[in-house]
């Protein structure tokens, strides 16, 4: 049974405009006094995209589900719309080359992995399904309207890859001027720093044809999405307009960005995933924990749920207790995702790891053949690669002679050291590298 982790105190406001708002969470949008008239007056169905560019939902992608839930909370219907077709072409935006083309299986693959996540914050409704109409501008339709309290899925391949494309170009692409599109930051950029191929300038084409018809098909009012959207949501705004006649919304959120203005959830190994088989929960749970100060409130309005009052006293706080404020980002945020138990024990393995000192059993962990560190043992920076604390034994080099490597706690500047069965300490090897990051190999 679905219980959504938003509180009834969330906010004194009842219109869901405001509390979104309230949170940061709007940054733009298309007619802003009648989509909060329409968002008080009606329980709509919106849509918020999701293109399978990886087979894994990442921390850019929370802010989106994060939205679901707060719509689902005030009664309103969101769709899920998976890319299985406007994958086949990937977004240009925010890129400065074009997307690598991935194979249909590779597409189909990412799609329903995304589903399978999404199961774990949001109760999807698999039986509900759209039917398409005739041609590009036929009329489809559904089974049955969406249940309260449920979010239902949609795949825009249905309609998108069976397209004839003549008829396509005929029916969409003649109610839109190339020079008002070039406007749009995502051509724009791409067009100053090394031009745009044909088969990308089609996306933004797409996008808007899937908001169309979804409005034409079960009567969807609106389309959220991350701010780099704000060209092709309207997009889809104007082409529901000029093809049938139907006014529709756009909303943007602001892209989850640091105080310094670069993207939050960038590791040195990547993106912050989702799923534990890629990011360790207590990797996840480090990663907030040492947020800069300066994104400390950002994180508690947008990422938790916490009513604002504590929001604010938590970001009122100054020197050495805003760790305090940082630890209660960390462990909210890791319970929403990987679940209040295991977030139980990555606070714990943090406390026990960088306040005490000490091991913890919940730290990233590996195992290894203990023969390979007898005798000569195992070079320290080649070790440090092997177990992922580094990207290339150079990199290692450099933090060992930098003096960021340490061995059970103590500090190792030879960059030549070599890690024998000695370093062994009560059956494991504790790896550190900087303040923030721990491997224990055990044996």
């Amino acid at each position: 049974m679905f219980k959504n982790p938003i509180p009834d105190n969330i906010s004194e406001y009842t219109n869901v405009y405001d509390v979104l708002m309230e949170r940061g969470l709007i940054e733009q949008c298309t007619d802003e006094k009648a989509v909060r008239e329409l968002l008080n007056n009606e329980k709509i169905k919106f849509y918020i995209g999701f293109d399978p560019t990886a087979d894994c939902l990442h921390v850019g992608h929370l802010i989106q589900v994060i939205i679901f839930l707060y719509m689902l909370k005030y009664g309103h219907h969101p769709v899920a719309l998976v890319g299985g077709g406007t994958g086949m072409v990937g977004d240009p935006s925010g890129r400065s080359d074009m997307r690598r083309m991935m194979t249909v299986e590779e597409i189909d693959h990412n799609c329903q992995q995304f589903l399978n996540l999404f199961d774990r914050f949001i109760p999807i409704d698999y039986e509900w399904k759209h039917t398409m109409g005739e041609g590009v501008t036929g009329k489809g339709g559904c089974n049955y309207e969406p249940k309260d309290g449920t979010v239902v899925s949609i795949n825009n391949a249905q309609w998108l890859r069976p397209l004839n494309y003549v008829e396509f170009v005929r029916e969409v692409g003649s109610k839109f001027n190339v020079k008002e599109m070039l406007r749009a930051e995502c051509f724009k950029k791409r067009m100053e720093e090394g031009g745009l191929s044909f088969f990308e300038f089609n996306y933004m084409l797409m996008q808007g044809y899937d908001f169309y018809v979804m409005a034409r098909d079960f009567g969807l009012k609106m389309q959220l999405g991350g701010n780099d959207q704000w060209s092709n949501i309207i997009a889809g705004v104007d082409m529901s307009r000029k093809l049938a006649g139907i006014e529709v919304f756009g909303m943007t959120t602001g892209l989850l960005t640091k105080s310094d203005g670069q993207k939050m959830g960038k590791t040195a190994s990547g993106a912050l995933w989702l799923d534990e088989s890629r990011v360790s929960v207590f990797d996840f749970f480090q990663y907030w924990r040492n947020i800069d100060d300066a994104d400390v409130n950002k994180c508690l309005r947008m990422l938790t749920f916490l009513p604002m009052d504590e929001v604010n006293r938590l970001s009122a706080l100054e020197g050495a207790e805003i760790n305090k404020a940082k630890e209660v980002v960390a462990f909210e945020l890791t319970k929403f995702v990987h679940g209040e138990e295991k977030a139980q024990k990555a606070l714990e393995a943090s406390r026990a790891v960088f306040a005490g000192g000490g091991v913890s059993q919940d730290m990233p962990t590996v195992k290894m053949n203990k023969e390979d560190f007898e005798g000569e043992g195992y070079g320290l920076a080649a070790l440090m690669k092997e177990v992922g604390l580094e990207p290339s034994s150079s990199e290692a080099y450099r933090t060992i002679q930098g003096g960021g490597a340490r061995i059970n706690g103590e500090q190792i500047t030879d960059k030549k050291y070599s890690v024998t069965v000695a370093d062994i300490k009560d059956g494991c090897i504790v790896l550190q590298k900087g303040k923030k990051k721990f491997m224990k190999i055990e044996f």
